[in-house]
C-alpha cells in the first residue's frame, strides 16, 4: 500500500506535523511526504501546455508526485488554516493538478489514476471556520481520484492546547489509520 501525504505546514515541529507523524508511523506500506514549504514545486503559471499535452511543462519535483498520485492507494492533505483556507504553499502544489483537470475536460482523456481514499486534517487556532479549507481540500482530492473521503479531522484551539494533548483528535487520527489501512473498504 502507498500513501501520499501533502503537508501544508511551514513549522517542522508544529501541530500539523505532530499529527502527520502519528499517521506516517501507523500506516502500512510506503509513505511519501511532500512538505509544501520545503519542496521544489512551483505553482501553475497557466501556460496552457496541459490543454493539449499530457503532464506539465514545469520540470520540478511535481513530476515525481504525479507518478506517485497515479499509483498510490491513499492521499492525506494536512494543513494549518490561514485566513479560513489551506496554506498558500499547499495551494501552489494543488494548482499543479490543473493537468488532471485539463486531461479530463479539455483533452477528453481517460486519466490513468488509481482510485484511492482521501483524508483531510486541518489545524488551527483562529475563528474555527473550516468550510472553505475543507471544500478546497476535497476538490484537490477529487482531482487525484479520491472519492472515498474520511470525515474531516480538525484540531481547533491549538494556540492554547497542542494537538497531541487533545484526546479527541488523537482518537480521530487512530480512526483515520483504520480507514486508510483497511484495503477492503475501497
Amino acid at each position: 500500500m502507498k500513501t501520499l501525504i501533502l503537508n501544508g505546514s511551514p513549522r517542522v515541529a508544529g501541530d500539523t506535523v505532530s499529527l502527520i507523524n502519528i499517521i506516517a508511523s501507523g500506516l502500512e506500506g510506503n509513505t511519501k511526504i511532500v512538505n509544501a514549504y520545503y519542496c521544489d514545486i512551483s505553482p501553475c503559471v497557466d501556460c496552457r501546455y496541459c490543454w493539449k499535452n499530457r503532464g506539465c511543462a514545469i520540470n520540478d519535483e511535481m513530476q515525481d508526485v504525479y507518478k506517485y498520485i497515479e499509483e498510490c492507494d491513499n492521499v492525506v492533505i494536512a494543513s494549518p488554516i490561514y485566513f479560513s483556507e489551506l496554506t498558500g504553499k499547499l495551494l501552489d502544489i494543488g494548482s499543479r493538478l490543473q493537468t488532471n483537470f485539463c486531461g479530463q475536460f479539455f483533452r477528453e482523456e481517460e486519466l490513468n489514476i488509481k482510485p484511492k481514499k482521501g483524508v483531510v486534517i486541518l489545524v488551527g487556532g483562529g475563528d474555527g471556520k473550516i468550510d472553505k479549507a475543507y471544500e478546497t481540500a476535497c476538490t484537490l482530492l477529487h482531482h487525484m481520484n479520491c472519492f472515498d473521503i474520511h470525515d474531516v479531522v480538525y484540531s481547533h484551539n491549538t494556540n492554547l492546547v497542542p494537538a497531541l494533548d487533545d484526546e479527541q483528535i488523537v482518537e480521530s487520527i487512530n480512526g483515520i489509520l483504520v480507514f486508510l489501512n483497511n484495503k477492503d473498504e475501497k
